[in-house]
């Protein structure tokens, strides 16, 4: 990568790396940060020379899509302005021929052309050749020796460990600009099929390689900026991760648009850059794409979710821990079709299907919660009592094959949204958000494995059509969801669980399929909950904003759609109004 090549594409801005850059808004903030005290987070390159040349020997492992070349340009840079001889060996250099690479992961990437592959089961080192690179030795000749890039710990050198993380949606931006490549590629490919290869390969052995490093880094280091670096101390952010698994915390959001984005976040988030032309989707709380941020004497770090897990799954997710490990189960994402336009009719894999074909571990069950919507909203849901999977599967290989437009409503339900409702989405059950809503989508953590029947025959941003997926969909679709029984089984009908000192405890009612369940609190002036050792996912979905104090003292305030998250370990907590209408807090947590 040269500094004259687009580092990124997207017209949003990248993360501040001091918070003085942050405007901060009077609502829904997109930097949020967890503040680790004083002199714990330190910004560029020639404060982590300093620390490396007081160490001699060093380890700098990290991420894919780092710009290595950058850092070990800026890196040298710095040190031989302290008149230090470095000796560099990059692991690039110890990467199998990118032939043998694509021939054992291609195993994992399906048929040409799918848009799915399956969870590899290769780890970091059948990439590289760990002979020699464990024959690698540090030079005596030099005042420091530095082995560096993605697998340097597999070295086994005895040294400081620095880690260079990148969050991932920085990671695909550059993606999307051509800027890096796959793990052992030497040039970037079409974007679909590197992100495929991104999530069924590199990120699956990347994480299983930073997950044994956790424990024993000695500097995380953010390199999301092009001209910056921040970093920290291991033992710092694993303290900072250990305190906010025992408290209250909020991811760092990302944002992204799409074909039938729509309008309500580019005009009720400020910060959210206004050229871009619509914004689809929130990644609100998609933990195996967001991060965590630090702050510390206005310095601001970026680590990836999963850290936390690696470190404090017990903490996070208390009785449930035993089930689903370092994976956390719970997804809060918008969906934003407010002068956009329909999603596109689909359904999801059940269980087997997406374990036996795609490696995951859970399936995609969803939920609908309408935020805000018009008057005209509306979510398709379920088939109609007359439906023929035979008929309904050949009108949409005809539309697909031949472009032809269809009267969806024939087949598909058309419910009227209203504010507050919860449609029930468990997995093979047909459906879509129809346009002029904002739908929080509470959801099982996978994201991506969404079978297309129908799309409205419209072109994705790129002037392209977006896949169809009829096949894999019939494998899937459960006919037995029509007619009455839509209304019975998919429309969750709240009840009072409690009234007590002015609040209101609602259960929302999920389907018997969905591992998670919601409750709504509604209240004038406070609201005390007992975690009993279960995590849970709160949002406010009515009012201004509500200040949350746990049992152990913590404090952090929260603005009207803005996601936040009690670990099982905080053991209580107090959510209070800082308004004078009636807030409504949708809490979301493991059955």
């Amino acid at each position: 990568m040269s500094i004259e090549e687009p580092m990124r594409k997207t017209e949003q801005e990248i993360m501040p790396a001091f918070r003085k850059e942050i405007s901060k808004p009077q609502g829904y903030d997109i930097y949020p940060y967890f503040t680790l005290g004083e002199k714990q987070i330190f910004n560029g390159y020639a404060t982590l020379a300093e620390y490396i040349a007081g160490q001699k020997t060093v380890i700098i492992d990290g991420y894919v899509g780092v710009y290595w070349n950058l850092l070990i340009s800026s890196l040298k840079k710095e040190l031989a302005s302290k008149g230090l001889r470095l000796n560099v060996i990059e692991t690039a250099t110890f990467l199998k021929e990118e032939d043998l690479i694509d021939e054992i992961t291609a195993a994992f990437l399906g048929e040409n052309g799918a848009v799915w592959g399956k969870k590899t089961t290769l780890n970091l080192g059948d990439f590289l050749d760990l002979e020699a690179l464990r024959n690698a030795e540090a030079d005596e000749n030099y005042d420091i020796n530095l082995i560096i890039g993605c697998g340097a710990s597999l070295s086994g050198w005895d040294a400081a460990l620095i880690y260079v993380d990148l969050p991932k949606n920085e990671l695909q931006h550059r993606m999307s600009a051509g800027a890096v490549c796959n793990l052992g590629k030497s040039s970037p490919q079409e974007q679909t099929e590197m992100y495929k290869r991104f999530y069924f390969v590199d990120w699956v052995l990347l994480n299983a390689h930073k997950e044994q490093l956790a424990k024993n880094v000695d500097v995380f280091v953010d390199a999301q900026w092009e001209e910056e670096i921040n970093w920290g101390y291991g033992d710092a952010v694993r303290a900072g991760l250990k305190k906010m698994s025992t408290s209250v915390f909020r991811a760092r959001p990302w944002f992204a648009p799409g074909a039938w984005g729509g309008q309500w976040m580019k005009h009720r988030m400020p910060q959210l850059d206004q050229n871009e032309v619509n914004y689809a989707w929130s990644f609100e709380l998609i933990v195996p794409e967001n991060g965590l941020v630090f702050e510390s004497d206005g310095l601001l770090l970026e680590v990836s979710f999963d850290l936390l897990m690696f470190a404090q799954a017990e903490n996070v997710l208390g009785k449930h821990v035993e089930r689903f490990g370092n994976e956390f189960p719970i997804r809060f994402d918008f969906l934003d079709t407010f002068d956009g336009g329909n999603l596109s009719i689909q359904c999801h894999p059940s269980l087997d299907y997406i374990r036996e074909e795609f490696g995951e571990n859970i399936t995609q069950d969803e939920t609908y919660y309408i935020l805000d919507c018009n008057k005209d909203a509306s979510v398709y849901l379920g088939f109609q009592e007359d439906i023929h999977p035979d008929g309904f599967k050949k009108v949409l290989e005809d539309s697909n094959e031949n472009g032809v437009e269809l009267d969806i409503e024939q087949y598909v339900q058309c419910h009227k949204a209203e504010k507050h409702d919860l449609f029930l989405i468990p997995n093979g059950t047909i459906h879509s958000a129809g346009a002029q809503n904002l739908v929080l989508e509470i959801s099982a953590t996978p994201y991506i494995f969404t079978f297309k029947m129908y799309d409205w025959l419209r072109l994705d941003l790129n002037g392209k059509p977006r896949p169809i997926n009829i096949e894999h969909a019939f494998k899937n679709l459960d006919f037995s969801r029509k007619g009455e029984k839509v209304q019975q089984e998919l429309i969750s009908k709240p009840s009072v669980l409690f009234k007590k000192d002015g609040l209101t405890c609602y259960h929302l009612p999920t389907h018997k399929e969905h591992f998670y369940d919601v409750h709504r609190l509604d209240f004038d002036s406070f609201a005390e909950v007992e975690t009993e050792n279960v995590c849970h996912v709160l949002m406010l979905v009515e009012g201004e904003s509500v200040t949350v104090t746990t049992a152990d003292g913590s404090t952090m305030s929260f603005q009207y759609a803005e996601t936040f998250v009690i670990p099982a370990a905080a053991k209580s907590y107090k959510i209070v109004n800082n308004a004078n209408q009636q807030a409504k807090v949708i809490k979301a947590f493991l059955k």
